[in-house]
């Protein structure tokens, strides 16, 4: 199970993260890859990409404008990720997925 980012797909000029989006773009290319290669030993890879979540991360950055990030105008819980990783995991015919809870970000311009 991978952690990556809903900015892999959808990139965001306002947020300078471009640096950790090459290893978070490895993760789901690493992802996809290895549940092609173990898929027929029933060994399954997948990854969830958070949007913004509510963690000590954040606790500088204005909450109006973390909402902005989101086309739902949400801010996740860390229990919301953690839920999507035991989705993933309890789900025995998924493979090679990558599960974005982020209120929608990753679909684009909103």
């Amino acid at each position: 199970m991978g952690i990556t980012s809903s900015l892999v797909e959808n990139p965001n000029a306002g947020t300078p993260v471009s640096v950790a989006m090459i290893t978070k773009g490895g993760i789901e290319a690493i992802t996809r890859n290895l549940a092609a290669e173990y898929a027929k030993d029933h060994i399954r890879f997948n990854a969830v990409a958070p949007g913004v979540v509510d963690t000590p991360l954040h606790k500088d950055n204005p909450r109006d404008f973390l909402k902005t990030l989101s086309p739902m105008g949400t801010i996740s819980t860390s229990e919301e990720i953690a839920s999507a990783v035991m989705y993933l995991t309890e789900s025995q015919h998924i493979t090679g997925e990558v599960l974005h809870v982020d209120g929608g970000a990753h679909n684009g311009k909103w």
